[in-house]
């Protein structure tokens, strides 16, 4: 078993706290501990990281394992330490297919200052994207096994990829979360759920553990009060954030190389809010 600092108990409890009390809330996802600071200071309460916001300020792909486990950690704890926020990461598909390298990466993200993290059933293959469901259960089982080792509580969160991986399956995802859930996963999640009815049947199959949902993949018109209705209690950003940053960014740079103006820094934040800000 690890030990833990006191302040990292104080945020596992804030985190599962926010899981357990009435409503909803929203977790927004920083790519470093820059965007992080941002977020901190604009009243979220908890953050959790990005692969693939990751995966682009590194100039590699997300979703096909480019990123190492070494990188997605020390991200993981620049972010930690930028803010006074609980924190919880992308984990990715637990970087190995084996149950007992998922529990190993919950431990070693526990040790760089998480206190919550998320293990998805994908492959990082193209061709076969998705693990086999008694593998994943395994793994999630696992992963279950060593947060609870911990001196505080690790929130685990179980994923079904299917949806976002061309595989539009509502019923083997609801299995498949089902069975996290039963397996001890604290929050469950489904990337890729688009309407009210496919929302509902996720948050009924697993109540009264909590669903998360992401938004920002691309257009919709759910708010947070309407999602809150239908009873989701986390709302991540994925990597909406970093595509919006990194999207002005390429706006700015075209308009300098292909037209020769600079008329892009006319509504940029003034250099002196940065700085207070990251005082």
């Amino acid at each position: 078993m690890q030990s833990s600092h006191p302040l990292q108990a104080a945020k596992a409890e804030k985190l599962k706290a926010l899981h357990q009390r009435e409503g909803i809330f929203v977790i927004p996802n920083p790519w470093d501990a820059g965007s992080a600071k941002i977020l901190e200071s604009l009243g979220f309460e908890a953050l959790a990281t990005t692969s693939a916001g990751l995966a682009y300020s590194l100039a590699k792909p997300d979703g096909l394992c480019a990123v190492s486990l070494t990188e997605t950690l020390k991200n993981a704890h620049d972010i930690v330490m930028a803010t006074n926020l609980p924190i919880s990461a992308d984990l990715e598909n637990g970087y190995g297919e084996s149950p007992e390298t998922c529990a190993e990466t919950i431990l070693l993200a526990a040790s760089a200052g998480l206190v919550g993290g998320s293990i998805e059933d994908s492959t990082g293959k193209p061709e076969n994207p998705i693990i086999p469901f008694d593998l994943a259960l395994e793994r999630v089982r696992a992963a279950v096994e060593a947060a609870r080792s911990l001196p505080f509580h690790f929130t685990l969160t179980a994923r079904a990829e299917n949806l976002i991986h061309g595989r539009p399956d509502l019923k083997s995802t609801i299995r498949r979360l089902v069975a996290f859930a039963d397996a001890g996963a604290d929050v469950l999640f489904a990337p890729g759920l688009k309407t009210v009815a496919d929302i509902k049947a996720v948050v009924g199959a697993v109540s009264p553990k909590p669903i998360s949902v992401v938004m920002g993949l691309g257009s919709s018109d759910f708010t947070v009060e309407g999602l809150a209705e239908l009873g989701v209690k986390r709302i991540s950003l994925g990597s909406s954030f970093a595509r919006a940053a990194y999207g002005a960014f390429m706006q700015a740079a075209q308009e300098v190389a292909g037209k020769g103006t600079f008329t892009f820094a006319n509504g940029t934040v003034p250099y002196g809010d940065f700085n207070k800000l990251f005082k």
